[in-house]
Parts: C-alpha cells; sequence; structure tokens
C-alpha cells in the first residue's frame, strides 16, 4: 500500500512540474541537459537510398554523419556522441531505433538526401490521317479523320534545397508508445523503481506519457526549425520544417526528441556535386552543429515551451 501511494504522489509531482510550461512566467519551464546525441546516417549496405548520376544517399549521408559527428566533438565536447553506424551496413530502421534508445540519447539526428523524379512533358507535334470505317454490312463505309500527335518527354527536376522533418501530430500514439517503452530514459531511478508496480493504464501515468510527447515534439520542432535558419544563412534555399504526413517511422519510434535532415537532391547536378565535395559536407555539418548549440543553450537556459511550435513546422504532402 505505502509502494502504491509513493508512486502516486511520485507522479502528482512529476505530472506538476512537467505540466510547469503552461506558467506564462519563464522561471517555471522545464529545462534539461543535452548530454548524448545519436546521429543515423540514412539507409546503408543493401539500401542505396536515391541515387544521382554517379553517387549514391547512403555513402553521403554517412560522410556528412560523420563529418558531423566530428564538428560536434569539437565545438560542444561535453556532449557524446553516438554513432548508429560508421560503416556500410544495413540495419532496419526497428534496429536503428533500438541502438539509439540503447544509447539513452537526448536528441537524435538522422541525416538523408533528397529525390525529385522527372518533370513529364507533352508537346503536341501535329496531325496523323487515321482511317476508320463507319456503318454496318452493305452500308459500311470507309473514312478518315486526323488525330492530334504528341510527343513525350522528360527533364531534370530542378528542386533543390534541404528540408528538415519532424514527426507528424497524427503520429503522436506512436511516439508515446515509444516513451511508455523507455520511460527510464526520462524518469530517475528512484522514481522509476517506484512506479514498476502503478498500472501503466492508470490515467496519472498516461499524463506523463502526453506530457512528455509534448515536450519532445516542441524540442524537435524548435531544433527543425533553428536548422533550416541556419542552412539559409549560408545561402541554401530552405524547403522548411516540416512535419511528414504519413510519419517517419525512426522519429516517432525513438524515445527523445529527434529530427531527420534533407541536406539536398541527388537528382540535382549542381547539388550532386556540392553534396559529394568535402566543402559541402563539412558546410553541413558546421550548420547542423551551430543549430544544435543554439537548440543547447535554449533547453538548458531557458527551456522550450511545449504548444508554442504547432503553427510554426508546415505539414508535408510527402
Amino acid at each position: 500500500m505505502f509502494k502504491k501511494i509513493t508512486a502516486s504522489v511520485l507522479l502528482t509531482v512529476f505530472v506538476i512540474c512537467s505540466s510547469a510550461f503552461v506558467i506564462e512566467n519563464p522561471t517555471y519551464v522545464q529545462k534539461q541537459k543535452l548530454r548524448r546525441i545519436v546521429i543515423d546516417a540514412g539507409h546503408g549496405g543493401s539500401d542505396f537510398g536515391a541515387s544521382g548520376k554517379y553517387s549514391h544517399e547512403k555513402d553521403i549521408s554517412l560522410a556528412v554523419a560523420l563529418a558531423l559527428e566530428k564538428e560536434i566533438n569539437a565545438q560542444i565536447p561535453d556532449v557524446e556522441v553516438y554513432m548508429t553506424r560508421t560503416t556500410d551496413i544495413f540495419d532496419r530502421v526497428t534496429e536503428k531505433a533500438n541502438k539509439a534508445n540503447a544509447a539513452k540519447g537526448d536528441l537524435f539526428i538522422s541525416i538523408h538526401c533528397n529525390d525529385a523524379g522527372p518533370i513529364r512533358h507533352s508537346e503536341f507535334i501535329g496531325y496523323k490521317t487515321e482511317t476508320y470505317y463507319k456503318g454496318k454490312g452493305k452500308n459500311k463505309k470507309k473514312a478518315t479523320r486526323k488525330v492530334k500527335q504528341y510527343r513525350t518527354y522528360t527533364t531534370s527536376n530542378p528542386a533543390k534545397g534541404t528540408e528538415t522533418f519532424i514527426w507528424g501530430l497524427n503520429k503522436t500514439d506512436a511516439k508515446e508508445k515509444a516513451l511508455r517503452d523507455h520511460e527510464d530514459m526520462f524518469l530517475d531511478s528512484i522514481s522509476a523503481r517506484e512506479l514498476q508496480d502503478f498500472d501503466p493504464n492508470d490515467p496519472e501515468k498516461a499524463i506523463i506519457y502526453n506530457i512528455k510527447t509534448k515536450q519532445y515534439f516542441d524540442r524537435s520542432a524548435r531544433l527543425a526549425l533553428t536548422v533550416e535558419e541556419e542552412f539559409k544563412k549560408t545561402g541554401r534555399p530552405s524547403r522548411q520544417a516540416q512535419q511528414r504526413g504519413k510519419g517517419i517511422w525512426v522519429l516517432q519510434a525513438v524515445a527523445m526528441p529527434a529530427i531527420l535532415v534533407e541536406t539536398g537532391f541527388l537528382s540535382n547536378q549542381e547539388e550532386e556535386d556540392y553534396l559529394n565535395s568535402v566543402v559541402g559536407q563539412k558546410e553541413i555539418a558546421e550548420v547542423i552543429t551551430n543549430a544544435v548549440k543554439r537548440y543547447k543553450y535554449t533547453l538548458e537556459t531557458k527551456g522550450i515551451n511545449p504548444g508554442s511550435m504547432n503553427t510554426e513546422v508546415v505539414n508535408s504532402n510527402k
């Protein structure tokens, strides 16, 4: 009985502390340390991802991820970096999420490259005379008519620029499940031990998961917006921070704030060259690191208000 009372008290205290963001006074906004970042190089091994004229997404995402690891180690030495892969190997997204959760990261950054299919064109080139028959039996007569003729062809898609995604609000239940499965990542050891005997379906505990999910959504949104702001400073076209309507499984499955950075379009020759260059990869790594530094400062000194970011991240049709 005492354990259940203690657990109930702990839940109440946690809810009160976590709910403090509704108070306007910034003194009450919950703050948190950024200690460990999980960097995920998209695709790998037999999964090539998008392909350009001469390169593949799996190789570029790994090169950028390694450059990002180096940049964070140099500029934010008090933060530990965990890599989901450092070589050309294939892991299913479930394994990537398991690695990230096992590492108990405070932030998940997935690196990818974009692709846009060729644009299809149709051009009128004239008429063709076509023979046909009308009527039946003895009344059947031969006739001709003119039919429009078209030439179809494709051209390279000029799409270019960066996009940073977070999980969609319609995928909140999946994110909440990730938190339920890994509650030890946001509860201290004593509270977690006391709550073992507490009914996981209890409404009070459900409130905790709901609050943490909202907090992680807003932290993810804040970082996504900051990443795109930093890209704009370098002159890269920004296609905005976005929620992907159909969801991004790995972002929903990790029990931490999470973003996916589309670093450029391999279908665009200019961008493919940039993404393959050492200069381009270093610049991308510096941009993301600068965004992480701004995010870390806000998180640790001011806190990030849940509920403030919902209208700033656009919905994607992808």
